[in-house]
């Protein structure tokens, strides 16, 4: 299964727009926060079809109302608040907006793969038997916008830079 992780989109729809065809083309997506804005949900919903999207709240997400209105009318979408545990083809996944805490729930040995943003700075590693992984920003706005895509045969991670 390929999931497409994402984070920090921070309102940027001309990149989420640029990431389309990588999201399409994923059977799962998760999304690490800071969306923002309900339009971004919209979005991402359409760009994913069918694949289930999986989102936790960032700290800059606002109208969580207006966004939480706008998933709902996606079966698609689920919005798990600061905390998502999923199985994603065969692996147990977690995923939050924080590194502290994505740290301790790789290091619980609870999960294969842990999601996380937040400092915009991409990032890979093993925790024991646990993959941790921050996709890095979309929004480009401190570093190169990019997403990640995990392969859950093989555990591979691979970048995907946008323009």
């Amino acid at each position: 299964m390929r999931i497409a992780v994402l984070s920090d989109s921070h309102d940027n729809l001309w990149k989420l727009e640029a990431a389309g065809p990588t999201i399409a083309s994923a059977e799962a997506v998760v999304h690490c926060g800071d969306l923002c804005s309900p339009f971004m949900v919209r979005r991402l919903a359409e760009l994913a079809g069918e694949s289930p999207v999986h989102i936790v709240w960032g700290n800059n997400d606002g109208d969580t109302f207006l966004i939480g209105r706008v998933a709902g009318g996606f079966a698609n979408v689920t919005l798990h608040g600061q905390l998502a545990e999923v199985e994603l083809g065969g692996m147990r996944v977690a995923a939050n907006h924080y590194p502290e805490i994505a740290r301790g729930l790789a290091r619980s040995g609870l999960y294969d793969l842990v999601c996380f943003g937040h400092d915009h700075q991409r990032f890979e590693s093993r925790e024991g038997d646990c993959l941790l992984l921050n996709p890095g920003e979309l929004m480009g706005m401190k570093s190169v916008s990019s997403l990640a895509i995990v392969e859950t045969g093989t555990w591979q991670v691979s970048w995907v830079d946008l323009p």
